[in-house]
């Protein structure tokens, strides 16, 4: 019954869970709230976030668990890729606490994770071989995943993440950082009628730059004619932009699914939480899709405890020396 104790600091999250068996006994999330007035985040106010709350947040993660640290079998953390400055929090953290404790430490990488938290023994679990889709503010990738060690990227994007295709959309609409949420729950409230660009990239990658500049160009445009547009039709630029970028999803996921023959589908990162991309998948009748608890959708450390309970059954270690990754590869 290994118990294995996840560190998560690749952004602006500091995290920490712990895993028993297979299931999440704890699941701690600290946000930084410091980043809001910025519009994005500060690496440098990151990293030093990280220093505050990482003793406490991983205290709060056993002490939730019922677990004392010296039942701690293995620490699994988040070699990268992410911030330089907060990942060497996390890793310097759990190193320390690995070599005081005397126990294994296992490296994880970031990406995997968001696709191996499916096998938390508390939800369903798919089956091999999968198509994973991660999307968040930093990544955008499709994932053909033939084991918990075999991943290969078949499709990613060419420039910036859906996650801050949403986030800078949202910004020129006039919506607090991060605008994602915000633009869900208006979206609910208007009607896709607004003709946003599809972009018109060949084969599985993506791209959102030319969405941003569309987007752009366009309230530049309607406000010159009217100044309070944006405010009048906020609902309806909600919804529109969120039906733009969740179709443009959709399309290489199908894609995706035609050339590999492969109808497992996993989601993941933070716009897994999105509520019009959950939507969407549901409606593929035809697919077997598994879709995440909000709780495993954006940066947390219950990932990096699922992902490390695979390497630790294969006796799959890191080591003391191994330097965090701001650019990994899976």
């Amino acid at each position: 019954m290994p118990v294995i104790l996840g560190i998560e600091s690749s952004c602006d999250d500091t995290a920490a869970a712990v895993l028993v068996d297979g299931h999440i006994r704890s699941n701690i999330i600290a946000n930084q709230k410091v980043h809001e007035q910025y519009g994005g985040v500060v690496p440098e106010l990151a990293a030093r976030a990280h220093l505050q709350n990482i003793i406490p947040v991983v205290d709060q993660a056993l002490s939730t668990a019922n677990i004392d640290k010296k039942e701690v079998n293995a620490v699994a953390y988040t070699l990268g890729p992410g911030l330089i400055g907060s990942l060497l929090v996390g890793n310097s953290f759990a190193k320390s606490l690995a070599m005081s404790l005397g126990v294994p430490l296992i490296e994880v990488n970031h990406m995997q994770a968001h696709l191996l938290v499916h096998f938390e023994k508390s939800i369903p679990d798919p089956s091999f071989p999968f198509l994973g889709l991660t999307v968040s503010g930093g990544h955008t990738q499709l994932v053909l995943v033939s084991s918990p060690t075999e991943m290969e990227v078949i499709g990613q994007t060419l420039d910036d993440a859906v996650g801050e295709a949403f986030d800078k959309a949202g910004k020129m609409i006039g919506l607090p950082y991060p605008a994602g949420p915000f633009i869900d729950k208006y979206a609910q409230k208007g009607e896709p009628n607004i003709p946003f660009s599809m972009p018109k990239v060949p084969g599985l990658d993506f791209s959102f730059s030319g969405f941003k500049t569309n987007v752009l160009y366009f309230l530049r445009k309607q406000q010159q004619m009217d100044k309070d547009y944006i405010q009048n039709h906020r609902n309806d630029l909600c919804s529109s932009v969120q039906h733009i970028l969740v179709n443009i999803l959709m399309e290489k996921l199908e894609k995706a699914v035609i050339k590999t023959g492969v109808k497992e589908i996993v989601i993941g990162g933070g716009v897994s939480a999105n509520s019009g991309l959950r939507q969407a998948l549901t409606k593929q009748t035809d697919w077997n899709v598994f879709i995440p608890p909000l709780s495993f959708t954006t940066d947390n450390a219950a990932m990096i405890a699922v992902a490390g309970d695979f390497k630790y059954r294969n006796n799959n270690f890191g080591v003391l020396d191994r330097q965090a990754k701001s650019r990994m590869s899976l």
